[in-house]
């Protein structure tokens, strides 16, 4: 089975909240620098983006890294999120949407994603948004017609977050909507997942928790959603940021240990991708818990976790 690597190059993020803004303004030469030392010798590195939908009253959102074309080329090609944030939830135009993009982006794609977490209802993400069910089910099938139409190799999907309450009721919700046009059309189901971050996991645990989230994923919340094993699942997003009682070494680590045990199920559990968030500090003076996600500080030099990540992705790919 394939397994591809890839990484979100920006250091624009979002908190709980708000929008983090990086101290330092992206800088695609350097950026592109550092994909090339990433990638290596694979044959792909895929370049996560975001891409806010928004007709009738675009919020505080944006696209980026910006102008991401510039940061394809020797293999890399584009893993585009399109995100739902049209605060009527119609629909109409947000189709419009993702078959125009496959238009003008269909030969720079690798993955097509819509919607971004949207079982998380929070204000800077698309679960806060009416009809994001639907946008996900339509979306899913118009952007795989449209790549179909257009002859583009396009894997067309969409993702989450893990589910840790038992009376959420978003894949049902899912399952419901869906038919066998959706089913045809999805290629990939996205898992954005942040162990021992946000909710802290006991010291030697981790992989017993990781394997715990992905094992759940896979036979719990997808088969709500009728979404079959064959599906591949895709990690879009995970990282472990540096910070106060966080230290750069640790961080090498944590990421040794996540991606060492996804590796070992991803035969198992069908995993077929895997993208760390993010490349590069947005504020590596700031204590937040948002400033510091990267393999990079934001002045660009590498923290000990980017060497680890290069490593990784030479000794796994396949």
């Amino acid at each position: 089975m394939t397994f591809t690597f890839g990484i979100y190059p920006g250091a624009l993020l979002g908190s709980d909240t708000v929008i983090v803004h990086p101290v330092r303004p992206d800088e695609p030469v350097r950026i592109t620098t550092a994909l090339r030392q990433l990638q290596g010798d694979a044959p792909t590195l895929l370049v996560r983006a975001y891409r806010p939908y928004a007709a009738s009253a675009p919020p505080d959102t944006f696209t980026t890294p910006a102008d991401s074309v510039r940061l394809l080329g020797e293999g890399r090609k584009l893993d585009l999120v399109l995100q739902f944030r049209e605060p009527t939830g119609e629909i109409n135009s947000w189709l419009d949407f993702i078959r125009a993009t496959v238009r003008t982006d269909g030969p720079h794609l690798a993955t097509l994603q819509l919607c971004e977490e949207p079982n998380a209802n929070l204000p800077i993400l698309d679960g806060s948004i009416p009809n994001v069910r639907q946008a996900i089910v339509q979306g899913v099938i118009a952007a795989k017609e449209e790549a179909r139409a257009r002859g583009h190799d396009i894997a067309v999907g969409f993702n989450a977050v893990p589910t840790f309450d038992p009376a959420d009721t978003f894949w049902k919700d899912l399952g419901a909507l869906a038919d066998e046009r959706f089913h045809q059309s999805l290629d990939y189901v996205g898992l954005d997942f942040f162990p021992d971050v946000f909710r802290p996991v006991p010291a030697g645990q981790l992989c017993k928790a990781v394997t715990a989230v992905l094992t759940g994923f896979r036979n719990i919340s997808l088969p709500q959603a009728g979404v079959n094993p064959s599906t591949p699942i895709r990690i879009c997003e995970n990282g472990w940021p540096t910070g106060p009682d966080r230290t750069e070494q640790r961080q090498a680590e944590v990421i040794e240990r996540v991606i060492l045990t996804l590796a070992g199920l991803r035969e198992d559990l069908n995993i077929s991708g895997y993208s760390f968030f993010a490349l590069r500090d947005a504020n590596t003076a700031g204590a937040g818990p948002f400033d510091r996600f990267g393999l990079l500080r934001d002045d660009y030099t590498p923290k000990p976790a980017f060497d680890t990540y290069r490593r990784l992705i030479q000794d796994l790919t396949m």
